[in-house]
């Protein structure tokens, strides 16, 4: 293990590097690390720790820095941060300690930061059937871009993808197969690993009426109609996660649907119809069972409901 002389904010770009390199996390996903880190590296600022270094950031600095993500509020937030949302600014800053102790830079082991519990509950943010169709319903599909968002909608209750594996689709992908009753599609996800998705009929179809109104030839699925002409017409995770919020809260749907709630809704429904746990795991794209497991309070139910009905020892009374 090595001091380093470079003060920790001076090691975003070689951190963000090593999670595109090593990690293989998507751009999207780097650009969150960033947001995080930028969060801590404000607090130093604002702390007069600048130019702290590595070797320097104490179990001490840390705890400091937890109270004012527990304490802090602003204008918009009086009540303060969620946990679930200081949890990802810690996990950021975990994620950085374990960058220097894989290129041997001498810091606080990673283990030193532990997660606050998050106030959430247990269990996954899901929408129900009924609700789903009420967000379904609510894009004007006689505009271009209402016709562009339910295709969105579909797609990601039909394939389960994430965000930036549906940002990164390319029309090419999709428009020969159009007049398909279903299409399987092999994509690049998290960490690079490569899985298959399904598009159900309803998705293509609705994908079909999408792109039979582009008069454009952009590569991409999914194009930003208001783009400037030498911009980049393909959306942008952030223009998406904007389309589905608005289109939650016209539905009187929680504000935080998200479309991390739409994948959520994905995997419950097919855990409720009996997929086996290692078959959504595939679906999901997890490289481990243990982040599938977060969706076994459906299964959970379940067997409970059925243990209550067909085993209560009633005849034991008799």
């Amino acid at each position: 293990m090595k001091e380093s002389s470079t003060p920790i904010i001076k090691h975003l770009n070689d951190f963000l590097d090593w999670i595109d390199v090593e990690k293989g996390l998507a751009s999207t996903t780097q650009e969150n690390y960033a947001r995080f880190l930028e969060r801590f590296f404000d607090w130093l600022r604002n702390n007069d720790l600048t130019d702290l270094k590595p070797h320097e950031l104490s179990e001490d600095h840390v705890w400091k820095y937890r109270i004012y993500l527990a304490r802090h509020t602003t204008e918009k937030k009086p009540e303060g941060l969620k946990r679930s949302t200081q949890q990802y600014y810690l996990i950021g800053l975990r994620s950085l300690l374990r960058y220097f102790a894989k290129r041997d830079i001498t810091s606080l082991p990673p283990d030193k930061i532990t997660l606050p519990k998050d106030d959430s509950g247990d269990e996954v943010r899901n929408l129900s059937i009924d609700q789903l169709k009420k967000i379904f319903a609510k894009p004007d599909v006689t505009s271009k871009s209402g016709l562009r968002d339910r295709a969105i909608l579909e797609t990601f209750f039909s394939t389960g993808m994430r965000i930036s594996e549906l940002v990164a689709l390319d029309r090419k992908q999709i428009s020969n197969s159009l007049k398909k009753d279903e299409l399987e599609l092999s994509i690049t996800g998290k960490g690079k690993k490569t899985r298959t998705v399904y598009f159900s009929k309803r998705a293509l179809t609705w994908l079909a009426r999408y792109l039979d109104g582009r008069k454009d030839e952009d590569a991409a699925l999914f194009v930003n109609y208001r783009a400037p002409k030498d911009a980049s017409r393909r959306l942008t995770a952030r223009s998406i996660q904007k389309r589905v919020k608005k289109y939650a809260v016209e539905a009187g749907l929680p504000q935080d649907t998200t479309p991390h709630v739409l994948r959520h809704s994905f995997a419950t429904d097919l855990l409720r119809k009996g997929v086996d746990i290692r078959i959504l795991q595939e679906f999901l794209g997890h490289s481990s069972i243990t982040a599938t497991q977060i969706y076994t309070h459906v299964t959970d139910k379940q067997l409970r409901d059925i243990h209550g009905k067909f085993h209560g020892g009633d005849e034991l009374d008799a």
